[in-house]
């Protein structure tokens, strides 16, 4: 009996691309590898691309797998000679998958109406930030800071206020480089308007005394995807080996590249692709940030889940020269996340806090283009929850914003007092 083994960002060639991607009587099922040879033998599968599809960083600690109908026993066989006890989390993915917790906006509505109550396609995202120029015409502008595969732009905000201040450095922040992390999106898009529209002081003050970057969508191919056919794709939309599509974008970065914590095998969640830079996205995303103008003072990369602050480095334990200053600043952030809901934030240097994972946006931009301020949030909710987890309810999308705005606030003043950079 041959095993398919799918694990949730489905990698299969979906057959009708018109039709969303279901997940009948899949199950899910957590595992728990505390060993180096159970993480190997589940690790084997990702070469038996015909047979298994393997999987969304496979590290030491829990992880989910769907499985397929018919499978059970060949999967659980599997386990049981790993020495693993597997965890029934759900006995009917696509059951849980149609619960409507996540309502998508009209995409034909007008632009002047988006809210953050709903998710939205990226369309509709892209209307609302070109109407925001003729809103804020002195303020506002778009940019494109590259394309994707399929041909679509990577279309941003910059917000600046020309107020003739001549020491202005760049904030960039970056959202949906994984496509199924739909908060991401969302809570960018809440903060750039939040930069916008607070009658805040702390927060007009930072408004004005940065020029700001917000890419509400680094993988626009992928996030129209989840909306079309899978909503549980992470990758790219690139066409790779095996009959297999995409790549991970935030592996396909050229610093210390496919070093650790990233697959070789086309067919995999962690794909780091065939070399560095080989995604469009990723490549011309890098191009764009070598070409803003103004000093970059920090580099956000914004995704999902587990509720943690992290910091360089992925590819090894070693920590960064200015590891004292990055840990004063996160210490700030988590300590003003939790002040409005009680939401509790850990995390540290990628590789210790997480898992190794070498290839980012985050390790590049501080590694190559050396900013010295570079952060990831791994946004709501906590836990380990891998199948609910990226379907975070639209309810909390404004709560997630909201205290997001606060964390970057306090961190982002942090910094600057390090610098002795005045913040208006």
């Amino acid at each position: 009996m041959k095993l398919l083994l799918v694990l949730l960002s489905v990698n299969i060639l979906t057959f009708c691309l018109a039709e969303r991607r279901r997940f009948d009587n899949y199950k899910v099922y957590r595992v728990n590898p505390v060993k180096a040879n159970q993480l190997e033998g589940l690790r084997s599968l990702e070469a038996n691309s015909e047979d298994a599809v393997v999987l969304n960083n496979l590290h030491l600690g829990p992880t989910d797998f769907l499985v397929a109908p018919g499978f059970d026993e060949a999967f659980l066989k599997l386990i049981k000679d790993l020495e693993l006890s597997p965890e029934l989390i759900d006995a009917n993915a696509q059951a849980s998958l149609s619960v409507d917790i996540e309502p998508v906006a009209d995409a034909n509505r007008r632009s002047d109406d988006y809210s953050w109550s709903e998710y939205h396609e990226l369309n509709d995202t892209h209307r609302w930030m070109q109407n925001l120029v003729g809103k804020y015409p002195d303020i506002v502008s778009v940019f494109v800071a590259g394309q994707s595969y399929e041909g679509r732009e990577l279309l941003g905000l910059r917000i600046n206020h020309n107020d003739g201040r001549a020491d202005k450095q760049s904030i960039f922040l970056e959202a949906g480089m994984h496509a199924r992390e739909w908060i991401g999106p969302a809570t960018a898009t809440y903060f750039a308007n939040e930069l916008l529209s607070s009658q805040q002081q702390e927060i007009m003050g930072l408004a004005r005394s940065y020029v700001w970057y917000i890419l509400p969508h680094a993988n626009p191919d992928g996030y129209v995807y989840t909306h079309k056919t899978n909503r549980m794709w992470r990758k790219t939309r690139s066409p790779q080996e095996k009959n297999c599509v995409g790549t991970d974008p935030n592996r396909n970065w050229d610093f210390h590249w496919r070093e650790v914590g990233a697959s070789s095998d086309p067919c995999s969640e962690s794909y780091a692709g065939p070399k560095a830079f080989s995604e469009l996205e990723v490549e011309t995303l890098s191009q764009y940030l070598k070409s803003v103008p103004e000093p970059m003072f920090m580099y956000l990369a914004l995704h999902s889940f587990s509720q943690l602050l992290l910091y360089p480095y992925g590819h090894t334990s070693a920590l960064p020269e200015n590891h004292r200053q990055l840990e004063q600043i996160f210490n700030a952030a988590v300590g003003a996340v939790k002040r409005r809901y009680g939401t509790r934030y850990t995390g540290g240097n990628v590789y210790d806090a997480i898992y190794p994972a070498a290839g980012s946006s985050m390790d590049w931009a501080y590694g190559v283009l050396n900013v010295k301020y570079s952060f990831t949030y791994e946004l709501r909710p906590s836990g380990y929850s891998f199948w609910t987890g990226f379907r975070l309810p639209a309810s909390q999308i404004i709560p997630t914003g909201q205290e997001t705005t606060d964390s970057l606030v306090e961190m982002i003043r942090a910094a600057a007092q390090i610098e002795g950079y005045k913040i208006e």
